[in-house]
């Protein structure tokens, strides 16, 4: 026997993975994150016996439900499945399943859509922050035909606008979590922030490195990785996140100065392997970096004081561009704005199916499972 869960596989940005409501899973963390495994087919380098595709980026869960928070349509809760481990890690948030958020949340019942487009307001469960969500909905309904195009995903699509409204600190608490905008570890320049995503970042010539190897090129080098993170377990610990060996976060993006028109390069790890394109988050957090003076970013910038405008990261893929307004007059500076757009798209819907002896299903027959958003619950 099996159990039947009502599902949705989206694409969000450059990332995939399956839309789950809190009420069609457990309630248990601890059983919900068992169901989740068995739905990627973790732990197994290829995910055989699941719907994961055997890449950090395919590897990802989205678990929305109705907000408990005034003034907020929907809550969303990110889930990183690691495929090698029997591991879900629901400390960071996705910025590229962030996408997707919005369209699900519209086709679901959660938000009327109204003519020609729909804001969406989210709150991120992981990080408690804040997104603001536009998407296209002429006469009423999502479309996800466009002329958008982002690098790391073939054609084009309806444009998807995303302002981060309250993403500093975001694990932390801090924009700066060391206190300092430049550290050394392991004699090796570092900046700590912590803006959307939490990350270490560091100039790739100092571990040998141009910044503009490919993905692969990086993924080659154990040495590398063996230094990086060497290097992100001891800014872990600085960062105040204790003990980061078994975590996602924070993340590390080797930087560069540009060499394709942009305003700085990156290269962004998940944390055990390099990123094809680059994440919504680490573009959010690097982007906000190249205002902060004295980090590593800034250095490597030819940026004014005060960045106003659109702040463009070359990556493997192309490039990524962010809407930064930034305010010196504090310390640390305030980040006022930061947006960008993107592209969803809606792949399959219908069940994924999981071994009962996994769970045996929260009682609902087939005809009632996931009904819809009426029957939602705000994740805790």
């Amino acid at each position: 026997m099996q159990t039947r869960i009502p599902c949705v596989m989206m694409r969000g940005g450059t990332s995939r993975g399956p839309f789950f409501l809190a009420s069609d899973l457990p309630g248990d963390p601890q059983l919900r994150d068992e169901v989740l495994l068995a739905v990627m087919g973790s732990p197994h380098d290829y995910q055989v016996d699941g719907i994961g595709g055997a890449n950090p980026l395919t590897s990802k869960v989205a678990i929305i439900s109705n907000s408990r928070h005034a003034g907020v349509d929907v809550d969303y809760l990110f889930a990183q499945v690691l495929i090698n481990e029997k591991l879900v890690d629901t400390k960071p948030n996705c910025g590229n399943m962030l996408v997707a958020v919005a369209p699900f949340a519209i086709e679901s019942g959660f938000v009327p859509a109204r003519h020609p487009e729909t804001t969406v307001r989210i709150f991120n469960v992981n990080t408690q922050a804040l997104v603001d969500a536009i998407v296209q909905t002429p006469n009423g309904k999502v479309t996800y035909a466009g002329d958008a195009a982002i690098d790391g995903v073939p054609g084009t699509a309806a444009p998807v606008k995303l302002n981060f409204k309250s993403a500093v600190g975001a694990v932390t608490g801090k924009l700066l979590p060391t206190g300092r905008p430049l550290d050394v570890i392991d004699g090796v320049d570092v900046s700590c922030v912590d803006m959307a995503m939490p990350m270490v970042l560091i100039p790739a010539e100092q571990l040998g490195k141009t910044g503009h190897e490919s993905a692969d090129e990086l993924d080659a080098d154990k040495a590398l990785f063996t230094r990086m993170e060497a290097i992100r377990r001891k800014a872990g610990e600085m960062m105040g996140m204790g003990d980061v060996s078994r975590m996602v976060v924070p993340k590390v993006g080797l930087l560069a100065a540009p060499r394709k028109g942009g305003t700085i390069t990156s290269r962004y790890f998940v944390p055990h392997s390099c990123h094809r394109a680059h994440a919504v988050t680490g573009t959010v957090c690097v982007a906000s970096a190249c205002a902060i003076p004295g980090t590593v970013a800034a250095r490597l910038t030819a940026l004014p004081p005060a960045p106003q405008g659109v702040i463009r990261i070359e990556h493997p893929s192309g490039m990524i561009a962010i809407d930064l307004d930034v305010e010196l007059g504090q310390q640390p500076p305030v980040i006022r704005r930061a947006a960008l757009i993107r592209t969803a798209r809606r792949i399959f819907d219908g069940h994924v199916h999981v071994p009962e002896r996994v769970w045996a299903g929260g009682g609902k027959s087939p005809a009632t499972a996931g009904a819809g958003a009426r029957a939602a619950v705000s994740v805790a």
